[in-house]
């Protein structure tokens, strides 16, 4: 019993500090937007992008572990399991989609540099 309690808090610290991770930007991303004009400025949102992107693929992949680790050792998590996957494939869906547009974003950038 304690080590589900003690999984269920990871799992949510875990959840957390992920969903601040999908909004946290270095840089103030509308000021930076707005006054990009040159082709460095472009560039730099291009870069910005793709290591958005790269860092996301990151969680992507970990998630991807742990999900085929849920569905492999079920046994361990009880009747949480269900509940574990879910919450697993919900975040492997949004940091897939984080990343595709991320990429979309750098792709622009680039294009507005041509």
């Amino acid at each position: 019993m304690k080590k589900i309690i003690l999984l269920a808090a990871l799992m949510a610290i875990a959840l957390m500090s992920a969903c601040a991770e999908m909004d946290s930007h270095p840089m103030d991303m509308n000021q930076t937007v707005k006054n990009a004009e040159t082709k460095a400025d472009h560039e730099a949102l291009a870069k910005h992008y793709d290591e958005a992107a790269d860092a996301m693929q990151v969680k992507v992949d970990e998630h991807k572990k742990l999900l085929g680790q849920y569905e492999s050792k079920a046994y361990l998590y009880g009747r949480q399991t269900q509940s574990f996957k879910d919450h697993c494939q919900w975040l492997l869906n949004a940091y897939e989609k984080a990343v595709d547009e991320n990429r979309k974003m750098a792709e622009l950038h680039r294009a507005m540099v041509q």
